[in-house]
Order: C-alpha cells, then structure tokens, then sequence
C-alpha cells in the first residue's frame, strides 16, 4: 500500500473559474483574489485579509509592516527555535534578527516561560508558531506581549482549523499569516495569506506586496474591472509609481485565487475527514508509547489537523532515520519533524549559537518526524501505518 503526505482537491468549480480567467485573459491579481481574501477573513472571524504568493511571504509582510511604527532594521524578533525553516527565514528577510526560544516537548511549541528571558530593548514582536496545528499558548504569549509593549504575529501556517480557548488561531495576536501551500487544509497550490482587525495594517499589506507602492485600496479598480481610477493622479503624479516604502513582489494571481474559493467551499468536509484520521492516529499510537510519543488535544484546545507527528523516544532502541526507512521501504511517506533553526541548520550559523543551546528543539530534530493524515486517508491507510508500525517494534525489540 502506499501512503502519500499529502494531497490536493481542485473543485469543479475551481476549475471552471480558472477557465474563466484564462479565458478573459486577466490572470493577475484581480477579482478572484480579491473574493478569495473576503471569504478567508470571514472564515477565521477577521476584518480584513491580504493575499499573497506564500507563506513565507505572508510572515515577512506581517514583519515587515512593524516598520510604519517605529521598528528599526536589525530589531529583535522573538520565534522558537524549532519550526519550518520559513520562520527563522522570514525575519531575515523582514529585516530583523530571529532572538530563538526553545520549545516544549509535549507540545512542539515555544516555552513560554522562557520568552521573558530573551525581550530586549531591541524585541519589537513575538512570533509564535502553531507547529503541527497544535495551538501555542496565546494567552500567556498575549500577556507577556502586553507588559513589554510588543507586536504579536501568529505563524500560523499549519493551523487552519485550530482554536485556543474559545478564539480561532489568527484571532489572538495583532496579524496571522497562513500558508497556502498544496499539502494544506485551504490551499492555492501555492501562495499565503495575512489575517488582521486592523485596517491600517492591511493597507500597508497590500502596499508591502506590490513594491511599497502607494496604491493600497482594498478592491483595485483598475485589475478587478479595468475601470478609470479616479485616485490614479490624486498627487500629481501616478500613484502606481509612488513607492511609500521598501516592497516585496508577492502577488497572488487569479489562478491560485480559483483554487482557493473551490478549497473554503470544501473545508468543512476536508477538515472533518483530517481531524478523524489525526485524533485516531494520536489513539492508536499510544500502544507504542514506551517509545513513540505524539502531541496531545487538551480540553481547551482544537488541534488543526496538519500532519501526525511521531517523536521516538530517548530509550527506544532504533533511531529516527532507522525507522523512517522502514516506512518509506514499506510505502509510508514521511517528513523529518524540522531541526533546531539556529543549531541544526548551517544556514543560521553566522549567528553564532552552539549545539546544546536549544536541547528539546535540538532532541524533536534528531527524533521526530510527521506523516499525512489529509482526506484522502482512510481506516484502511490509518490499519497498515499501524500494523507496519507494530511490525517494525516487533522486530527491533526482540
């Protein structure tokens, strides 16, 4: 049997839109984008959204936009140690220098309590990362964010789906940036997006994306119905060629925005179907837990259901590596479960930091690893993950 991580679901009518985009030849960023942004901010209960080509890009912008209010480059950002390499590459590419935390090893996600230690007088945010859907702990993020006059941006780009106490991820912090990446629960194939309740912010999004330009409504005239712009020389000058700030090219285009509509309207099955296979998994694996450990769903909390994480524990006797090619031999596709960014990836090496500054970051990057639980999967997929997990402990611990 094979056991892929991931999958997509293109709608018919994601299909008949994209037709109808190539048709009448308006391909960039346009009406459908501008419907998709409408729709995504409705469905995570924020005010406005900002359409962008990635994930990665969303975290940069939602960064970059601290600039109109005060924020210096080379400023501090706060992110934990352990995340996609996204994270840490956002902040450097924003401008500011990643101030690494390490993490919890129950819940992947950034301590807490060690966040007060690493605020400066250079931090101008906190950017929590909902790693593997699992909800950071928002409240006491938000408190800490409070006390220290600081920004908070959610990465919460492998958290559709998942609530903290009662309030959406993305509703806590000061703007949200999701991926939309194929393998997501909403996904344009590619592209991101950054949520936010405040308007000023999103103006500057839509500036930020398009080069810092000065054009910044949120429905543009011009690319949704190629009407007269009656601010065009507001001026004195084409405001399309006045740039307020240093920008970024990170348009969505209307092709990804027609998946994107097609993806909201599946969601609520789509999500139904992972959170089945994810809270079955997470069950199922406890048989295993002398040595395999996986995330928790605490009572007041949703996980969103990205991926199943596996971390093999320290007294198992098998590594990591040892039992992902057994899965990948026996057809089961996996994902390593990320490393420690500033001690594991040679490419924050310049900044200094040594193995050991960040032991449960550094412990999930040797340990762990995540694989699919999307709607494709079913009990039939759940039973030989199991079996040949079973079959694999069987055999190295005789």
């Amino acid at each position: 049997m094979k056991v892929p991580f991931g999958t997509i679901t293109i709608t018919q009518r994601s299909k008949d839109l994209i037709g109808k985009a190539l048709d009448s030849g308006r391909v960039s960023s346009g009406k459908y984008v501008r419907e998709f942004e409408e729709k995504f901010a409705e469905h995570v209960n924020a005010k406005e959204a900002v359409a962008v080509s990635s994930g990665t890009d969303a975290d940069v912008l939602a960064l970059a936009v601290l600039y109109d209010f005060g924020a210096k480059r080379g400023d501090e950002v706060i992110i934990p140690a352990l995340s996609f390499v996204a994270t840490g590459n956002a902040v450097l590419h924003a401008g500011f220098k990643p101030v690494f935390v390490d993490i919890d090893k129950d819940t992947l996600n950034i301590d807490v309590n060690l966040i007060e230690k690493a605020v400066t007088k250079k931090t101008r945010a906190i950017m929590p990362a909902h790693l593997m859907g699992k909800p950071a702990k928002m409240d006491i993020i938000k408190r800490i964010a409070k006390k220290r006059n600081l920004y908070v941006i959610e990465d919460a780009a492998e958290a559709h789906g998942a609530v903290y106490k009662g309030k959406k991820v993305g509703e806590w912090g000061d703007m949200a940036a999701y991926s939309l990446y194929l393998a997501h629960i909403i996904t344009t194939v590619e592209g991101g997006i950054v949520t936010t309740n405040k308007e000023k912010f999103a103006d500057i999004l839509r500036s930020l994306r398009c080069h810092g330009r000065a054009c910044k409504c949120n429905i543009c005239i011009v690319n949704t119905a190629s009407d007269y712009c009656k601010k065009r020389f507001k001026y004195g000058k084409d405001i399309r060629f006045i740039f307020e700030r240093v920008g970024y090219s990170s348009k969505m285009n209307e092709l990804e925005a027609a998946v994107g509509l097609g993806s909201l309207e599946m969601y609520d099955k789509i999500i139904e179907k992972r959170r089945y296979n994810l809270l079955t998994m997470i069950s199922r694996l406890k048989k295993f837990d002398k040595y395999l450990a996986t995330i928790q769903e605490d009572k007041d909390e949703k996980v969103g259901p990205h991926a199943f994480p596996i971390i093999v524990k320290e007294r198992a006797p098998f590594s990591r590596d040892r039992f992902v090619d057994y899965l990948d031999k026996n057809g089961i596709d996996t994902r390593d479960l990320f490393s420690s960014m500033p001690t594991q990836c040679p490419g924050f090496a310049y900044l200094g930091h040594k193995l050991g500054d960040f032991p449960n970051a550094e412990f999930i990057g040797n340990n762990g690893l995540h694989i699919g639980v999307h709607q494709d999967l079913g009990d039939e997929h759940i039973d030989y993950i199991m079996n040949m997990v079973e079959k694999f402990i069987t055999a190295t611990t005789k």
